[in-house]
């Protein structure tokens, strides 16, 4: 199975610990989401735009421990999406994002260079 990352799992970035033994298998821009800035982690959420994403093979154990680690903040919905590496889970935001700003670039490792 696949999944699709936008933020804090990314390489490089402050959960990427999460991906360890994930198969990397690319950049995709996804096209129809926009990202939002909450703070230390983003929030991706249908809609006008395109979002800057990775894609990685993994197994049934580490998506176990990622829908534990999103299920602790509540926030974010587990979805099946198509990729050009197939289908691939993503977590989605699933509250309003009113008051937060958008990263126009749709890419979550520039929201410093927009603000």
């Amino acid at each position: 199975m696949r999944i699709i990352v936008y933020g804090s799992l990314r390489r490089k970035q402050g959960n990427s610990h999460w991906m360890t033994n994930a198969q990397w298998l690319g950049e995709h821009e996804l096209e129809g989401y926009q990202i939002y800035d909450l703070g230390h982690y983003p929030a991706a959420i249908p809609g006008e735009g395109t979002v800057h994403c990775e894609v990685y093979r993994i197994n049934s154990s580490i998506l176990a421990e990622l829908d534990e680690l999103k299920s602790n903040t509540k926030d974010y919905k587990r979805e099946l999406i198509q990729t050009p590496y197939g289908s691939a889970w993503i977590y989605l935001y699933k509250h309003k994002v009113d008051g937060f700003p958008r990263i126009e670039s749709g890419d979550w490792l520039k929201r410093l260079d927009e603000k």
